[in-house]
Protein backbone atom coordinates (compact mmCIF):
# COMPACT_ATOMS: atom_id res chain seq x y z
CA UNK A 1 0.00 0.00 0.00
CA UNK A 2 1.91 3.47 -0.93
CA UNK A 3 2.03 6.17 1.39
CA UNK A 4 -0.41 8.40 -0.66
CA UNK A 5 -3.37 6.15 -0.39
CA UNK A 6 -2.44 5.45 3.28
CA UNK A 7 -3.08 9.38 3.81
CA UNK A 8 -5.87 9.76 2.31
CA UNK A 9 -7.24 6.84 3.98
CA UNK A 10 -6.26 8.64 7.34
CA UNK A 11 -7.56 11.88 6.02
CA UNK A 12 -10.96 9.79 5.19
CA UNK A 13 -11.31 8.46 9.04
CA UNK A 14 -10.60 11.67 10.68
CA UNK A 15 -13.85 13.51 7.93
CA UNK A 16 -15.70 10.45 9.13
CA UNK A 17 -15.34 10.83 13.21
CA UNK A 18 -15.28 14.73 12.65
CA UNK A 19 -18.72 14.01 11.00
CA UNK A 20 -19.87 11.83 13.47
CA UNK A 21 -19.01 13.64 16.41
CA UNK A 22 -20.60 17.12 15.26
CA UNK A 23 -23.78 17.74 16.87
CA UNK A 24 -27.00 17.32 14.85
CA UNK A 25 -29.65 19.99 14.95
CA UNK A 26 -33.69 19.02 14.71
CA UNK A 27 -34.69 20.05 11.31
CA UNK A 28 -36.41 22.63 12.72
CA UNK A 29 -33.96 24.42 14.19
CA UNK A 30 -31.89 25.82 11.17
CA UNK A 31 -31.16 28.11 8.74
CA UNK A 32 -33.66 31.45 8.37
CA UNK A 33 -35.59 29.93 11.36
CA UNK A 34 -38.07 32.37 13.64
CA UNK A 35 -37.60 31.89 17.38
CA UNK A 36 -40.39 33.22 19.67
CA UNK A 37 -39.84 36.74 20.97
CA UNK A 38 -39.39 37.31 24.68
CA UNK A 39 -39.32 33.80 26.09
CA UNK A 40 -37.33 30.62 27.00
CA UNK A 41 -37.31 29.31 23.18
CA UNK A 42 -36.18 25.64 22.93
CA UNK A 43 -33.48 24.16 20.69
CA UNK A 44 -32.39 20.71 20.44
CA UNK A 45 -30.76 18.26 18.68
CA UNK A 46 -28.82 15.39 18.89
CA UNK A 47 -24.90 14.47 19.63
CA UNK A 48 -22.74 11.71 21.24
CA UNK A 49 -24.04 10.45 24.34
CA UNK A 50 -22.60 12.04 27.18
CA UNK A 51 -21.13 14.88 25.36
CA UNK A 52 -21.78 18.42 26.05
CA UNK A 53 -23.70 20.96 24.28
CA UNK A 54 -23.02 24.20 24.25
CA UNK A 55 -25.42 26.96 22.50
CA UNK A 56 -24.23 30.44 22.30
CA UNK A 57 -26.45 33.53 20.54
CA UNK A 58 -25.48 36.82 19.00
CA UNK A 59 -28.01 39.22 20.56
CA UNK A 60 -26.47 38.34 24.32
CA UNK A 61 -22.89 36.87 25.76
CA UNK A 62 -24.79 33.92 27.46
CA UNK A 63 -23.26 30.53 27.15
CA UNK A 64 -26.28 27.49 27.18
CA UNK A 65 -25.25 23.73 28.29
CA UNK A 66 -26.92 20.31 27.79
CA UNK A 67 -25.61 17.06 28.16
CA UNK A 68 -26.60 14.38 25.36
CA UNK A 69 -28.42 11.63 26.79
CA UNK A 70 -27.89 8.33 26.43
CA UNK A 71 -30.38 8.16 22.73
CA UNK A 72 -27.87 11.26 21.94
CA UNK A 73 -30.93 13.96 22.28
CA UNK A 74 -30.30 17.10 24.13
CA UNK A 75 -32.17 20.40 24.66
CA UNK A 76 -31.88 23.59 25.69
CA UNK A 77 -33.63 27.09 26.76
CA UNK A 78 -32.42 30.24 25.63
CA UNK A 79 -33.89 33.53 26.47
CA UNK A 80 -35.71 35.63 23.53
CA UNK A 81 -35.04 39.38 23.02
CA UNK A 82 -37.85 41.55 21.49
CA UNK A 83 -39.42 40.46 18.05
CA UNK A 84 -36.83 42.07 15.08
CA UNK A 85 -36.25 42.05 11.63
CA UNK A 86 -32.27 41.77 12.61
CA UNK A 87 -30.96 38.68 11.66
CA UNK A 88 -29.38 36.66 14.67
CA UNK A 89 -26.64 33.71 14.58
CA UNK A 90 -26.77 30.67 16.95
CA UNK A 91 -23.81 28.64 17.37
CA UNK A 92 -23.75 24.66 18.85
CA UNK A 93 -20.26 23.43 20.03
CA UNK A 94 -19.60 20.22 20.98
CA UNK A 95 -16.02 20.21 20.53
CA UNK A 96 -16.93 20.79 16.77
CA UNK A 97 -18.60 23.83 15.86
CA UNK A 98 -22.27 24.22 13.92
CA UNK A 99 -23.48 27.54 13.04
CA UNK A 100 -26.91 28.56 11.86
CA UNK A 101 -27.59 32.15 10.53
CA UNK A 102 -30.26 34.34 9.27
CA UNK A 103 -32.26 33.60 12.16
CA UNK A 104 -35.39 35.89 13.21
CA UNK A 105 -36.90 36.82 16.59
CA UNK A 106 -40.74 37.02 16.10
CA UNK A 107 -43.87 35.12 16.86
CA UNK A 108 -44.30 31.63 16.10
CA UNK A 109 -48.08 29.82 15.29
CA UNK A 110 -48.68 26.13 14.08
CA UNK A 111 -50.74 25.82 11.38
CA UNK A 112 -52.87 22.58 11.67
CA UNK A 113 -55.52 20.38 10.29
CA UNK A 114 -56.55 19.05 7.02
CA UNK A 115 -56.24 19.93 3.25
CA UNK A 116 -58.14 23.77 3.53
CA UNK A 117 -55.11 24.29 5.80
CA UNK A 118 -52.21 22.21 3.75
CA UNK A 119 -54.01 24.48 0.57
CA UNK A 120 -50.99 26.37 -0.91
CA UNK A 121 -51.41 29.89 -2.02
CA UNK A 122 -50.99 27.98 -5.62
CA UNK A 123 -53.92 26.22 -5.15
CA UNK A 124 -54.69 22.85 -5.90
CA UNK A 125 -55.52 21.19 -9.39
CA UNK A 126 -58.76 22.72 -10.08
CA UNK A 127 -58.85 24.85 -6.76
CA UNK A 128 -57.03 27.88 -7.23
CA UNK A 129 -57.11 30.49 -4.79
CA UNK A 130 -57.89 33.97 -5.82
CA UNK A 131 -56.04 36.56 -6.67
CA UNK A 132 -52.93 34.61 -6.48
CA UNK A 133 -50.71 36.17 -9.26
CA UNK A 134 -51.30 39.57 -7.24
CA UNK A 135 -50.38 37.53 -3.99
CA UNK A 136 -46.92 36.68 -5.67
CA UNK A 137 -46.01 39.74 -6.34
CA UNK A 138 -46.81 41.07 -2.91
CA UNK A 139 -44.78 38.76 -1.72
CA UNK A 140 -42.14 41.17 -2.22
CA UNK A 141 -42.79 42.96 0.81
CA UNK A 142 -43.31 40.02 3.27
CA UNK A 143 -39.78 39.00 4.03
CA UNK A 144 -40.54 39.03 7.76
CA UNK A 145 -42.73 36.07 6.98
CA UNK A 146 -41.14 32.43 6.99
CA UNK A 147 -42.81 28.92 7.33
CA UNK A 148 -41.46 25.33 7.52
CA UNK A 149 -43.68 22.69 5.78
CA UNK A 150 -43.70 18.59 7.85
CA UNK A 151 -43.94 15.95 5.03
CA UNK A 152 -47.28 14.30 5.72
CA UNK A 153 -46.22 10.80 6.59
CA UNK A 154 -47.42 8.06 8.63
CA UNK A 155 -45.87 6.28 11.55
CA UNK A 156 -46.94 3.66 14.20
CA UNK A 157 -44.43 5.16 16.39
CA UNK A 158 -44.47 8.95 17.37
CA UNK A 159 -41.17 10.42 15.16
CA UNK A 160 -38.81 12.64 16.70
CA UNK A 161 -37.41 14.66 13.32
CA UNK A 162 -38.81 15.78 10.06
CA UNK A 163 -37.03 16.10 6.52
CA UNK A 164 -38.06 19.76 6.30
CA UNK A 165 -36.42 23.71 6.19
CA UNK A 166 -37.10 27.07 6.92
CA UNK A 167 -38.69 28.92 3.82
CA UNK A 168 -38.10 33.05 3.41
CA UNK A 169 -41.48 34.42 2.00
CA UNK A 170 -40.72 35.82 -1.44
CA UNK A 171 -42.24 36.02 -5.07
CA UNK A 172 -39.96 32.61 -5.50
CA UNK A 173 -41.35 31.04 -2.56
CA UNK A 174 -44.66 31.97 -1.51
CA UNK A 175 -46.68 30.10 -3.68
CA UNK A 176 -45.85 26.67 -1.67
CA UNK A 177 -46.55 27.79 1.92
CA UNK A 178 -50.35 27.45 3.28
CA UNK A 179 -52.33 29.88 2.03
CA UNK A 180 -54.12 30.66 5.01
CA UNK A 181 -51.45 30.80 6.88
CA UNK A 182 -49.62 33.27 5.10
CA UNK A 183 -52.62 35.39 5.08
CA UNK A 184 -53.18 35.34 8.62
CA UNK A 185 -49.19 35.66 9.50
CA UNK A 186 -48.62 38.49 6.43
CA UNK A 187 -51.01 40.48 8.29
CA UNK A 188 -50.06 40.22 12.15
CA UNK A 189 -46.35 40.62 10.59
CA UNK A 190 -47.76 44.07 8.80
CA UNK A 191 -49.51 45.21 11.86
CA UNK A 192 -46.95 44.92 14.28
CA UNK A 193 -44.17 44.98 12.15
CA UNK A 194 -41.94 42.26 13.46
CA UNK A 195 -41.42 38.50 11.78
CA UNK A 196 -44.15 35.99 11.77
CA UNK A 197 -42.69 31.69 11.49
CA UNK A 198 -45.69 29.40 10.43
CA UNK A 199 -45.08 25.35 11.16
CA UNK A 200 -47.16 23.73 9.39
CA UNK A 201 -48.25 20.28 10.21
CA UNK A 202 -51.13 19.02 8.48
CA UNK A 203 -52.47 16.56 6.18
CA UNK A 204 -55.64 16.65 3.47
CA UNK A 205 -58.67 14.62 4.66
CA UNK A 206 -57.42 13.86 7.65
CA UNK A 207 -60.49 13.09 11.07
CA UNK A 208 -59.44 14.84 14.49
CA UNK A 209 -58.48 11.32 15.54
CA UNK A 210 -55.56 11.58 12.96
CA UNK A 211 -53.73 13.73 15.51
CA UNK A 212 -55.20 12.10 19.15
CA UNK A 213 -52.15 9.73 21.04
CA UNK A 214 -52.29 6.27 21.24
CA UNK A 215 -53.43 6.77 24.86
CA UNK A 216 -56.18 9.06 23.86
CA UNK A 217 -57.74 7.00 21.33
CA UNK A 218 -57.96 4.10 23.54
CA UNK A 219 -58.85 6.06 26.49
CA UNK A 220 -61.74 7.78 24.59
CA UNK A 221 -62.44 6.22 21.74
CA UNK A 222 -63.17 2.74 19.84
CA UNK A 223 -60.55 3.32 17.46
CA UNK A 224 -57.88 0.34 17.04
CA UNK A 225 -54.49 1.81 17.87
CA UNK A 226 -52.46 -1.17 16.64
CA UNK A 227 -50.96 -0.69 12.82
CA UNK A 228 -53.73 -3.56 11.50
CA UNK A 229 -56.27 -2.58 13.54
CA UNK A 230 -56.41 1.12 12.06
CA UNK A 231 -55.86 -0.04 8.66
CA UNK A 232 -58.63 -2.56 8.38
CA UNK A 233 -61.03 0.10 10.33
CA UNK A 234 -60.46 2.80 7.58
CA UNK A 235 -59.25 0.44 4.52
CA UNK A 236 -60.01 2.77 1.76
CA UNK A 237 -58.87 6.04 2.99
CA UNK A 238 -55.42 6.24 4.57
CA UNK A 239 -55.86 10.08 5.11
CA UNK A 240 -58.53 9.11 7.36
CA UNK A 241 -56.77 6.94 9.66
CA UNK A 242 -56.21 7.65 13.23
CA UNK A 243 -53.14 7.97 15.19
CA UNK A 244 -50.77 7.79 12.77
CA UNK A 245 -50.17 11.40 11.15
CA UNK A 246 -50.31 12.45 14.56
CA UNK A 247 -46.56 10.55 15.07
CA UNK A 248 -45.49 11.42 11.85
CA UNK A 249 -46.44 14.91 10.95
CA UNK A 250 -47.41 16.50 14.42
CA UNK A 251 -45.08 14.70 16.85
CA UNK A 252 -41.51 16.18 15.61
CA UNK A 253 -42.84 19.65 16.04
CA UNK A 254 -43.86 19.43 19.99
CA UNK A 255 -39.93 20.79 20.86
CA UNK A 256 -40.70 24.08 19.45
CA UNK A 257 -41.61 27.11 21.49
CA UNK A 258 -44.94 28.78 19.87
CA UNK A 259 -47.25 31.74 20.42
CA UNK A 260 -50.53 29.19 19.63
CA UNK A 261 -52.13 27.11 17.29
CA UNK A 262 -54.26 27.42 13.93
CA UNK A 263 -56.51 24.91 13.25
CA UNK A 264 -59.08 24.05 9.84
CA UNK A 265 -60.49 20.59 9.87
CA UNK A 266 -63.79 19.22 9.77
CA UNK A 267 -64.66 18.20 6.80
CA UNK A 268 -63.73 14.39 6.88
CA UNK A 269 -66.07 14.02 10.55
CA UNK A 270 -69.20 15.15 9.30
CA UNK A 271 -71.26 12.88 10.16
CA UNK A 272 -70.08 12.15 13.37
CA UNK A 273 -72.76 11.84 16.35
CA UNK A 274 -74.04 14.53 18.35
CA UNK A 275 -71.47 16.16 20.76
CA UNK A 276 -69.09 13.81 19.58
CA UNK A 277 -66.62 15.80 17.37
CA UNK A 278 -66.28 19.19 20.14
CA UNK A 279 -65.60 16.35 23.26
CA UNK A 280 -62.87 15.31 20.77
CA UNK A 281 -61.89 18.73 19.62
CA UNK A 282 -61.96 19.64 22.46
CA UNK A 283 -59.36 16.60 24.24
CA UNK A 284 -56.75 17.35 20.77
CA UNK A 285 -56.61 20.80 22.45
CA UNK A 286 -55.85 19.41 25.63
CA UNK A 287 -53.24 17.35 24.52
CA UNK A 288 -51.45 19.55 21.96
CA UNK A 289 -51.29 22.05 24.95
CA UNK A 290 -49.70 19.19 27.27
CA UNK A 291 -47.28 17.88 24.88
CA UNK A 292 -46.17 21.51 24.10
CA UNK A 293 -45.93 22.47 27.80
CA UNK A 294 -46.33 26.43 27.20
CA UNK A 295 -49.70 26.26 28.94
CA UNK A 296 -53.22 27.19 27.46
CA UNK A 297 -51.81 28.77 24.36
CA UNK A 298 -54.06 30.28 22.38
CA UNK A 299 -56.31 28.10 20.01
CA UNK A 300 -57.86 29.77 16.87
CA UNK A 301 -60.05 27.36 14.26
CA UNK A 302 -62.19 27.52 11.17
CA UNK A 303 -65.51 26.48 11.03
CA UNK A 304 -65.80 24.64 7.64
CA UNK A 305 -67.63 26.26 4.44
CA UNK A 306 -71.07 25.02 3.19
CA UNK A 307 -70.69 22.32 1.09
CA UNK A 308 -73.39 20.48 -1.02
CA UNK A 309 -72.28 17.33 0.77
CA UNK A 310 -74.50 14.79 -1.47
CA UNK A 311 -77.46 16.62 -0.90
CA UNK A 312 -77.90 20.41 -0.76
CA UNK A 313 -81.30 20.23 1.68
CA UNK A 314 -79.24 17.77 3.82
CA UNK A 315 -77.93 19.71 7.31
CA UNK A 316 -74.96 16.86 8.45
CA UNK A 317 -72.57 19.66 7.34
CA UNK A 318 -74.13 22.17 9.32
CA UNK A 319 -74.34 20.03 12.25
CA UNK A 320 -70.79 19.62 11.97
CA UNK A 321 -70.54 23.16 11.68
CA UNK A 322 -72.74 23.49 15.48
CA UNK A 323 -70.03 20.95 16.95
CA UNK A 324 -67.78 23.46 15.77
CA UNK A 325 -69.56 26.62 17.21
CA UNK A 326 -69.76 24.87 20.41
CA UNK A 327 -66.54 23.27 20.91
CA UNK A 328 -65.30 27.26 20.84
CA UNK A 329 -67.39 27.39 24.09
CA UNK A 330 -65.96 24.63 25.86
CA UNK A 331 -61.97 25.50 25.15
CA UNK A 332 -60.25 27.66 27.19
CA UNK A 333 -58.30 30.73 24.76
CA UNK A 334 -60.15 29.67 21.84
CA UNK A 335 -61.35 31.40 19.11
CA UNK A 336 -63.57 30.76 16.15
CA UNK A 337 -64.68 32.08 12.78
CA UNK A 338 -67.28 31.58 10.28
CA UNK A 339 -67.05 31.22 6.54
CA UNK A 340 -70.19 31.03 5.45
CA UNK A 341 -69.77 34.23 3.22
CA UNK A 342 -66.83 32.61 1.74
CA UNK A 343 -68.02 30.80 -0.92
CA UNK A 344 -69.22 31.62 -4.00
CA UNK A 345 -72.70 30.49 -5.84
CA UNK A 346 -71.17 28.10 -7.88
CA UNK A 347 -68.44 26.71 -5.26
CA UNK A 348 -71.59 24.20 -3.52
CA UNK A 349 -69.29 21.26 -4.77
CA UNK A 350 -66.05 22.87 -4.21
CA UNK A 351 -64.65 20.87 -1.26
CA UNK A 352 -61.56 23.84 -1.48
CA UNK A 353 -63.06 27.34 -1.83
CA UNK A 354 -60.91 30.01 -3.49
CA UNK A 355 -61.25 32.99 -1.08
CA UNK A 356 -58.70 32.00 1.44
CA UNK A 357 -57.38 35.35 2.35
CA UNK A 358 -60.16 36.63 4.23
CA UNK A 359 -59.88 33.25 6.22
CA UNK A 360 -56.72 34.11 6.76
CA UNK A 361 -57.01 37.79 8.23
CA UNK A 362 -60.17 36.56 9.89
CA UNK A 363 -57.87 34.29 12.16
CA UNK A 364 -55.22 37.05 12.63
CA UNK A 365 -58.44 39.42 13.94
CA UNK A 366 -58.84 37.23 16.42
CA UNK A 367 -54.96 37.43 17.39
CA UNK A 368 -54.56 40.82 16.89
CA UNK A 369 -57.45 41.28 19.44
CA UNK A 370 -56.94 38.54 21.54
CA UNK A 371 -53.07 38.78 21.49
CA UNK A 372 -51.57 41.58 20.34
CA UNK A 373 -53.71 44.14 22.29
CA UNK A 374 -55.87 45.37 19.33
CA UNK A 375 -58.54 45.13 21.88
CA UNK A 376 -60.45 47.68 19.65
CA UNK A 377 -60.32 45.62 16.24
CA UNK A 378 -63.71 43.62 15.90
CA UNK A 379 -62.95 40.05 15.67
CA UNK A 380 -66.08 38.30 16.14
CA UNK A 381 -68.91 36.90 14.24
CA UNK A 382 -72.46 37.89 14.43
CA UNK A 383 -73.92 34.79 16.22
CA UNK A 384 -77.67 34.39 17.89
CA UNK A 385 -78.64 35.26 21.34
CA UNK A 386 -81.93 34.73 22.32
CA UNK A 387 -85.34 35.31 20.41
CA UNK A 388 -89.22 36.19 20.75
CA UNK A 389 -92.22 34.84 19.24
CA UNK A 390 -95.43 37.01 19.00
CA UNK A 391 -98.24 35.63 17.07
CA UNK A 392 -96.75 34.41 13.41
CA UNK A 393 -93.78 36.64 13.99
CA UNK A 394 -90.46 35.56 15.72
CA UNK A 395 -87.81 38.68 16.84
CA UNK A 396 -84.37 37.78 17.10
CA UNK A 397 -81.69 39.23 18.94
CA UNK A 398 -78.04 38.86 18.38
CA UNK A 399 -74.15 39.05 20.00
CA UNK A 400 -71.29 41.26 18.48
CA UNK A 401 -73.39 43.50 16.40
CA UNK A 402 -70.72 46.06 17.27
CA UNK A 403 -73.31 48.34 16.86
CA UNK A 404 -74.97 47.25 13.42
CA UNK A 405 -76.03 44.88 11.45
CA UNK A 406 -75.42 45.02 7.41
CA UNK A 407 -78.24 44.95 5.95
CA UNK A 408 -81.94 46.01 6.91
CA UNK A 409 -83.83 43.73 4.07
CA UNK A 410 -83.54 41.55 1.27
CA UNK A 411 -81.75 39.54 4.10
CA UNK A 412 -81.22 35.62 3.46
CA UNK A 413 -80.91 31.84 4.89
CA UNK A 414 -83.62 32.18 7.75
CA UNK A 415 -86.49 29.20 7.98
CA UNK A 416 -89.09 28.55 10.56
CA UNK A 417 -90.99 25.46 11.42
CA UNK A 418 -94.19 24.82 13.19
CA UNK A 419 -95.01 22.24 15.36
CA UNK A 420 -95.05 19.76 12.92
CA UNK A 421 -91.41 20.13 12.13
CA UNK A 422 -91.20 21.20 8.73
CA UNK A 423 -88.92 24.18 7.88
CA UNK A 424 -90.04 27.03 5.41
CA UNK A 425 -87.99 29.71 4.03
CA UNK A 426 -88.68 32.95 5.56
CA UNK A 427 -88.79 36.61 5.20
CA UNK A 428 -86.40 38.57 7.29
CA UNK A 429 -85.85 42.38 7.93
CA UNK A 430 -84.85 44.81 10.40
CA UNK A 431 -87.77 45.96 12.88
CA UNK A 432 -87.49 49.17 15.04
CA UNK A 433 -90.17 51.20 17.12
CA UNK A 434 -89.53 54.46 19.55
CA UNK A 435 -89.89 53.50 23.39
CA UNK A 436 -86.53 52.07 24.10
CA UNK A 437 -87.78 48.72 25.35
CA UNK A 438 -86.13 45.45 24.68
CA UNK A 439 -87.51 44.08 21.67
CA UNK A 440 -88.75 47.75 20.26
CA UNK A 441 -85.69 46.44 17.75
CA UNK A 442 -84.94 43.32 16.17
CA UNK A 443 -84.92 41.10 13.00
CA UNK A 444 -88.20 40.13 12.81
CA UNK A 445 -88.28 36.71 10.71
CA UNK A 446 -91.99 35.43 8.91
CA UNK A 447 -92.88 33.01 6.74
CA UNK A 448 -96.51 32.74 5.36
CA UNK A 449 -96.46 29.04 5.48
CA UNK A 450 -95.68 28.91 9.27
CA UNK A 451 -98.82 30.96 11.54
CA UNK A 452 -97.24 29.71 14.36
CA UNK A 453 -93.54 29.46 14.49
CA UNK A 454 -91.91 27.23 17.42
CA UNK A 455 -88.11 27.01 15.99
CA UNK A 456 -85.59 29.32 13.61
CA UNK A 457 -82.81 27.94 11.61
CA UNK A 458 -80.24 30.02 9.44
CA UNK A 459 -78.27 28.72 7.19
CA UNK A 460 -78.66 25.30 8.58
CA UNK A 461 -78.42 22.99 5.50
CA UNK A 462 -75.17 21.64 3.87
CA UNK A 463 -75.46 24.40 1.29
CA UNK A 464 -76.93 27.54 2.15
CA UNK A 465 -75.47 30.96 1.79
CA UNK A 466 -76.67 33.71 4.40
CA UNK A 467 -75.81 37.37 4.16
CA UNK A 468 -76.70 38.69 7.18
CA UNK A 469 -73.03 40.35 8.87
CA UNK A 470 -71.93 43.06 11.57
CA UNK A 471 -70.62 46.42 11.36
CA UNK A 472 -67.26 45.02 10.92
CA UNK A 473 -68.24 42.56 7.85
CA UNK A 474 -67.92 39.65 10.29
CA UNK A 475 -71.37 36.95 8.79
CA UNK A 476 -73.75 35.30 11.05
CA UNK A 477 -72.90 31.70 12.13
CA UNK A 478 -75.09 29.42 11.14
CA UNK A 479 -77.58 28.39 13.93
CA UNK A 480 -81.17 26.51 15.21
CA UNK A 481 -83.12 27.12 18.11
CA UNK A 482 -84.34 23.61 18.28
CA UNK A 483 -82.94 19.91 18.97
CA UNK A 484 -84.83 18.03 16.72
Amino acid sequence: MNVNRLFLMAVGALLACSAQAKVRLSHLVGDNMVLQQQTEARLWGWAKAGKEVKVTCSWNNDVYKAKAAKDGSWIVKVKTPKASMEPQKITFNDGDELTIGNVLIGEVWVCAGQSNMEMPVRGFGNCPVENFNQHVLDAAQSAGVRSIKIPSIMRVEPQQDAQAEWRVCSPQTVADFSATGYFFARLVSRTLGIPVGLIEANKGGSRVESWLTKENLQKYTNEPTDSMGIVNFKPQWDYQRALLWGNGTFNPILNATVKGILFYQGCSNVGDPAGQYTSRLKLLVEQWRQQFGLGDIPFYFVQIAPYVSGNAQGDWNARLQEQQYNASKVIPNSGIICTNDLVYPYEGDQIHPAQKQPVGERLAYLALNQQYGYTALPCQSLSYKEMMIRNDTVFVHFDNEYGAISRFEGIEGFEVAGDDRVFHKAEARHYWRPGGQKWDEAIIVVSPEVKHPVALRYCFRNWQLGNLKNAAGLPLFPFRTDNW
